[in-house]
């Protein structure tokens, strides 16, 4: 199914699932006792007032269906986990580090967990050794392998056989040593005033579409000084890009799974 071919939900139907989404949900799934849903951290009004830059709703049928078993690898902030989780879905973030926001998060090494049968998997490997910012280092981390790691690691995502895979990472060699991304965004495009290019492989999901574009053109991770914590707030998703990720895919692929089984 195409991403024109979603029904767009009209009104009464919209508020029904917005009603529906403003319940806590405490039920844990017995396919996976992992989970139990707590109320997330993002406001289910705003995920339900975003919309695109023509002003059309993004298509939402996933609340009130069937829930998708996600697995948001290599993220410790919680943010596209609670923004999946905010529309009904059973979201799991995993990272070596622990979870900063309280949620289903497993602490520990994400091919302990990747053969679960998931639906859709969200991978932001690390880009240390492989984003063309710090192509200076790249001879030393060649010689030494780091780079060949790291590019090893990211491929790992790009193989499993998860019918639905997004991999995230900033402008990198992956472009040249695997394929060029399907799409880059901006937070500038989903109400961060700042830019920050961020890459999208994708297989089986469309393309996000611009939620929010906003003035201001702030290079505000590039311009941040050194300190130990800045690798963090570089690698966090902005909070607006995982809402519209959760849109467009927990949307649509709510759809796809109902379309099939009929």
């Amino acid at each position: 199914m195409r991403v024109e071919d979603v029904p767009i939900l009209d009104s009464p139907k919209r508020a029904a699932i917005i009603r529906h989404a403003k319940n806590d949900v405490e039920a844990v799934d017995e396919r996976m006792p992992l989970f139990k849903m707590r109320r997330s951290s993002f406001s289910r009004e705003r995920m339900s007032s975003i919309t695109t830059t023509s002003g059309a709703r993004q298509g939402l049928i996933a609340t009130s269906c069937s829930s998708l078993r996600v697995l948001v690898a290599c993220e410790y902030s919680g943010t596209v986990r609670d923004a999946f989780n905010a529309l009904g879905h059973e979201a799991m973030s995993c990272d070596l580090l622990p979870t900063e926001s309280p949620g289903a998060h497993y602490q520990g090494n994400v091919r302990d967990v990747l053969d679960y049968p998931w639906d859709l998997i969200i991978a932001h490997p690390p880009c240390t050794h492989l984003s063309v910012s710090g192509a200076r280092h790249f001879a030393a981390k060649q010689m030494d392998g780091r780079q060949q790691s790291a590019a090893s690691f990211f491929m790992m995502f790009a193989k499993t056989d998860v019918p639905r895979v997004a991999i995230e990472n900033p402008v990198c060699i992956m472009s040249s040593l695997w394929r060029k991304p399907d799409q880059i965004v901006q937070p500038w495009e989903h109400g961060h005033g700042e830019t920050k290019a961020t890459c999208l492989w994708l297989k089986g999901l469309p393309k996000i579409q611009p939620t929010k574009i906003v003035e201001g053109r702030e290079a505000r991770i590039h311009k941040m000084p050194p300190s130990p914590e800045r690798w963090k707030e570089r690698s966090k998703t902005y909070p607006g890009i995982a809402e519209a990720m959760a849109y467009a895919w927990g949307g649509i692929i709510e759809t796809n799974k109902r379309v099939t089984t009929q």
